[in-house]
C-alpha cells in the first residue's frame, strides 16, 4: 500500500508539469499515449533499477515512468512547433526502452553510449495495429515518426538541448529535490527557440540567468547520474539479469514487457528471490583503489552534459567561464576506483 502510494505522489507531481509544458494534450498525443505499446512504459521507470534500492539517495525517489517523461517530451516539441510529426516522435522515443531501461545497456556491453536501447523503435512502431490505425488517422506513417532524431527541437547532439534533455531534466529537479514546481515552470517560460551554431533549431533561454540556473541543476542532475551507488547497482541488477537468463528463469521477451512482471517471473524460484532481495537491501557502498577480497566492481559511466544556449549571446559555458570549467572536469572525471556493498572488517 505504502509502495502504491508512493507511486500515485510520484506521477501526481511529476505528471503536474504536463500543463507547465502545455496548456492541453493534442488529440494525436492523446490517442497514442493510450496505445497499449506506450501504457507499458507506465511500469517502466527513469531511474533504471536504482529506485528498487536502499540506498538513500535512491530509496526515497518518487515513481518517475518513461511513459511520464515521454509524454512530456511530446508536449514540448508540440508547444516549439506545433508539429504533429515532430511531437508524435518525441512521444515515441522511448517505446521500445525494456524494463529497467539503460540496465539492459549495461548487459549488452553499451553502458557508455546507452544507445541499444533505442534498437526497437522502428520495429515497435510498425507492428503495433493501434499506433499504426492513429498514425493513419493524422495522415502520418511510421517513417515520419520513428525517428526523433531527425528533429531538432526533439533531440539533437550532446551537450545541447534539446525536448527529450529538457524534460528528463526538468522531472529530475523535482525528484531530486534540486528546486520547485514553481522554479521549473519559471524555467521553461524562460525558453524559445533560436538557430545555434550549425544554422538549425535549437531550445534556448531567453535570458542567462535562467540559462545558468539551468545549466547548473543538468549538471547537478548529472553528478546523480555517475555516483558510485547509480554505477553499482545499474552493474549488480545487469549481472542478475544476465545470470537469471543464464540460467532460463528469465528469457528474451521479459525485457520488453514490464517491470513488476518480470519481478513476478524472476521471483518465483527461491534462488532467484534471494538474489532480487539482496539487490533491493542495498545500501551503503565502500571504495578501493586496491581492492582486496571479492564483489568489487569497477565500472565507468556516461557523463551526460547540457550546455544550454542564449539566445542571441552563445553557450552558457563560453558566457560563464567557470561554468564551462566545471563542467569540462566533470566530463573528463575518471571513474576508474573500485566499488563493493560494504562488508564486515573480517571480510
Amino acid at each position: 500500500m505504502e509502495q502504491n502510494s508512493k507511486a500515485r505522489t510520484g506521477e501526481k507531481l511529476l505528471e503536474g508539469l504536463w500543463q507547465v509544458y502545455q496548456d492541453d494534450l493534442p488529440p494525436i498525443l492523446l490517442d497514442l499515449a493510450a496505445t497499449p505499446p506506450m501504457q507499458r512504459l507506465r511500469d517502466v521507470g527513469m531511474n533504471c533499477g536504482c529506485e528498487y534500492t536502499a540506498y538513500d539517495c535512491f530509496s526515497r525517489l518518487l515513481r518517475y515512468t518513461r511513459y511520464t517523461h515521454s509524454v512530456g517530451v511530446g508536449l514540448i516539441v508540440w508547444h516549439f512547433t506545433h508539429d504533429p510529426a515532430q511531437a508524435a516522435a518525441g512521444l515515441l522515443h522511448d517505446i521500445a526502452t525494456p524494463t529497467f531501461a539503460h540496465v539492459v545497456d549495461f548487459l549488452r556491453g553499451d553502458y557508455l553510449t546507452q544507445e541499444a536501447t533505442e534498437d526497437g523503435t522502428r520495429q515497435s512502431i510498425e507492428q503495433s495495429g493501434e499506433i499504426q490505425q492513429v498514425l493513419r488517422r493524422y495522415g502520418l506513417c511510421t517513417e515520419d515518426v520513428c525517428d526523433y532524431h531527425r528533429y531538432p527541437i526533439a533531440d539533437n547532439d550532446s551537450p545541447r538541448l534539446s525536448a527529450d534533455r529538457l524534460e528528463y531534466t526538468l522531472g529530475n529537479l523535482l525528484n531530486f529535490h534540486l528546486g520547485t514546481p514553481a522554479e521549473a515552470a519559471a524555467l521553461y517560460r524562460a525558453l524559445t527557440v533560436a538557430e545555434n551554431e550549425d544554422g538549425l533549431p535549437e531550445l534556448a533561454f531567453s535570458d542567462a540567468a535562467s540559462a545558468l540556473r539551468f545549466a547548473r541543476i543538468a549538471l547537478d542532475c548529472a553528478e546523480v547520474y555517475v555516483r558510485d551507488e547509480d554505477r553499482y547497482a545499474m552493474q549488480m541488477l545487469a549481472e542478475l539479469l544476465r545470470d537469471a537468463m543464464a540460467a532460463g528463469a528469465l528469457r528474451e521477451q521479459d525485457l520488453t514487457g514490464t517491470e513488476s512482471d518480470l519481478i513476478e517471473t524472476l521471483c518465483k524460484a527461491p534462488e532467484w528471490r534471494r538474489r532480487w532481495a539482496e539487490f533491493r537491501s542495498l545500501h551503503d557502498l565502500e571504495t578501493s583503489r586496491a581492492p582486496k577480497g571479492a564483489g568489487w566492481r569497477c565500472v565507468d559511466a556516461k557523463r551526460r552534459c547540457i550546455d544550454p544556449l542564449i539566445a542571441g549571446q552563445g553557450r552558457v559555458s563560453a558566457c560563464f567561464p567557470d561554468f564551462g570549467a566545471r563542467m569540462q572536469a566533470f566530463r573528463t572525471r575518471r571513474l576508474d576506483h573500485w566499488i563493493r556493498e560494504k562488508r564486515p572488517a573480517a571480510e
